[in-house]
């Protein structure tokens, strides 16, 4: 049975929830190193809104390739404790981001018994709008494909598949992990958090479908945020803007996310020419899928 969380302590000296802050927010001191600075986030942020907090305050200052903790001050202990699970704020507190001391020296490394993939999304309704669809679902089906040869875990997301579809009939779902609906962008669900917490030793999830600046974007930030390493396959990501596309991926980039191939994804995975699987990766890169214009740059046929 989970234990109850405790509740969030208010600063010495503190007013009432929202003092000196605008309407429908919550003052939080954010404090980093030896810094300290004060800010209002919105009543009932979580997690993943304080990570963006402390990347807006101190983003100069953070160095992405480590491992963070975020703490809670609480009066209760006179000390800060690790953020509880579900965190919420609903009044006003003391945050701290605390380095962790090992360095992910493993930083860009995939290995098949550490890695899952993620498919974001390839569904029917996005096939007119999203720019080289056939492209990514090319590619997309590639990537699968090597998953089914390696062994790697695959989890698939439909957003609103009642209005947007299913995933397109070219990506061969046989052997997947789970394939869940959403309405949130994220891919980050409960459901997916409880899928992957049956995987041991997950340290890096291969990211791949539509849009780029929307539910990849989002899905990769939040997985950072739970200390996941995440791999973005450039040749399998698109948007309706090729403009949205490319400005997420700098972001993503400058966040410390890898931005790779799928052919750099799959070799890396096999490692060796002397890998048992090794071939049957080979036969797959062999199979050329055209990208043109997702590197910016005509390719020719």
């Amino acid at each position: 049975m989970a234990a109850a969380e405790p509740a969030v302590p208010a600063l010495p000296g503190g007013g009432g929830a929202g003092a000196g802050a605008p309407s429908g927010t919550v003052p939080v001191l954010f404090c980093f190193s030896v810094f300290a600075r004060p800010a209002a986030v919105p009543h009932g942020a979580g997690y993943e809104l304080l990570i963006q907090k402390f990347l807006s305050l101190y983003g100069d200052q953070i160095d992405m390739h480590r491992k963070f903790v975020v703490q809670l001050f609480a009066e209760e202990w006179g000390q800060y404790v690790d953020l509880p699970k579900g965190f919420a704020v609903s009044e006003r507190c003391k945050v701290r981001l605390v380095p962790l001391q090992i360095q992910l020296t493993t930083l860009g490394n995939l290995t098949p018994s550490s890695t899952v993939f993620f498919c974001c999304d390839m569904q029917e309704r996005f096939r007119p709008a999203i720019k080289y669809f056939g492209d990514i679902i090319s590619v997309g089906q590639r990537l699968l494909q090597g998953a089914r040869i390696l062994g790697i875990p695959v989890i698939v997301t439909e957003q609103y598949p009642k209005g947007l579809g299913s995933t397109v009939q070219e990506i061969d779902l046989t052997g997947v992990k789970l394939v869940l609906p959403k309405t949130k962008f994220s891919m980050v669900l409960p459901e997916v958090e409880a899928a992957l917490a049956e995987i041991p030793g997950v340290r890096s999830v291969v990211l791949f479908g539509v849009e780029t600046h929307v539910c990849i974007q989002q899905t990769a930030l939040e997985l950072v945020g739970r200390g996941i390493e995440v791999h973005i396959v450039a040749d399998a990501t698109s948007s309706r803007s090729m403009m949205d596309r490319m400005f997420a991926l700098e972001r993503l980039a400058r966040t410390g996310i890898i931005v790779t191939t799928s052919e750099a994804v799959l070799l890396q995975l096999v490692a060796d020419k002397d890998h048992p699987k090794f071939k049957e990766i080979q036969n797959l890169i062999k199979i050329h899928c055209w990208t043109t214009g997702l590197s910016g740059k005509e390719v020719q046929k």
